[in-house]
């Protein structure tokens, strides 16, 4: 019999939230296409991807769509545009902004960057599907008091609290501040996509309400951390603005804290494919609000070629 509480009666290829933590093997590719010479990353980009689990990509935006794009981050940050409060979620402790969910619906240049060809294209091609917005939103980690992300796996939550079938999802990070060392960049173990850690506990009601300020179920115990890194090493995304991180739904990330004067901001798209639309959830009595995941997309999203600005 199942440690874990079963909330879903679909086959569950990684049971988690369960009485005690356990390490389980991916069954899913990472890559799930063949690559070609038209593919639109290189045979070594693909490779790279598919063995780190992530994918850092220089130079995809050009200066003249950054500013446009931090002009229009500015705004929504600033109180400017017109924002529902569910969607808006504070940094610990204070009324700092931290993220503005459904980045797509709220602002039309966001939404044109999520289907770009750029970022949308690449993804559709490595999970070798059409795709949609599992969710979208804009991280803004402000200078001196920007709090920190918890090391996790994104599948996790989305597996037990959102429904996800399978690890057939990409996020894709778009750096809209230079990102180095020392402003809590996005860390990341390579490799670590290939193991799911099945998380111990059980999901509290309405966990999200303060999940999305500090997450504390679903994250891995100090020690399958210190394991994991001790066999994969960590690795930050550092770029400047303008560059897209593309990284696997079991990625094992997080970010140190902010204390220099410089903020760092980021626009956030988590693509799953067509085929891996979200069920039930796997280990939670109700699924977490649409916001957060979306459980009705209608239709793939259209890819787009072009400038931003």
């Amino acid at each position: 019999m199942s440690t874990a509480m079963q909330w879903n009666s679909h086959d569950d290829l990684y049971p988690t939230r369960l009485q005690t933590e356990q390490w389980l093997e991916r069954k899913d590719p990472a890559f799930w296409g063949r690559w070609t010479p038209q593919a639109p990353l290189t045979r070594e980009q693909t490779e790279s991807f598919d063995e780190n689990g992530y994918l850092v990509l220089k130079d995809v935006f050009s200066p003249l769509e950054v500013t446009a794009l931090q002009e229009e981050s500015r705004r929504m940050r600033s109180g400017e545009a017109t924002l529902s409060a569910e969607n808006v979620i504070t940094e610990p402790g204070s009324n700092e902004v931290r993220t503005v969910f459904r980045l797509d619906e709220q602002n039309a240049l966001f939404d044109r960057l999520a289907r770009d060809q750029r970022i949308a294209g690449r993804v559709s091609y490595l999970l070798d599907d059409e795709v949609y917005l599992h969710q979208s939103r804009l991280n803004y980690k402000p200078g001196f008091t920007g709090k920190e992300f918890y090391w996790h796996s994104d599948f996790e939550t989305w597996h037990a609290e959102d429904g996800m079938p399978r690890m057939r999802a990409i996020s894709a990070s778009i750096l809209l501040t230079d990102n180095d060392a020392l402003n809590g960049p996005l860390m990341l173990m390579p490799g670590s996509h290939n193991t799911f850690v099945a998380c111990a506990g059980e999901t509290p009601e309405d966990n999200h309400k303060t999940s999305l300020k500090k997450q504390e179920v679903g994250v891995p115990s100090h020690d399958s951390l210190s394991e994991m890194a001790r066999r994969h090493g960590i690795d930050y995304a550092a770029g400047v603005a303008g560059t897209v991180v593309l990284f696997d739904c079991n990625t094992l990330h997080g970010s140190n804290g902010n204390i220099t004067p410089f903020p760092r901001s980021n626009a956030f798209f988590v693509y799953n494919a067509w085929s891996n639309k979200v069920v039930d959830p796997f280990a939670a009595r109700s699924p977490r609000p649409a916001f957060l995941s979306s459980r009705d997309p209608g239709r793939p999203i259209e890819i787009v070629s072009g400038k931003l600005a």
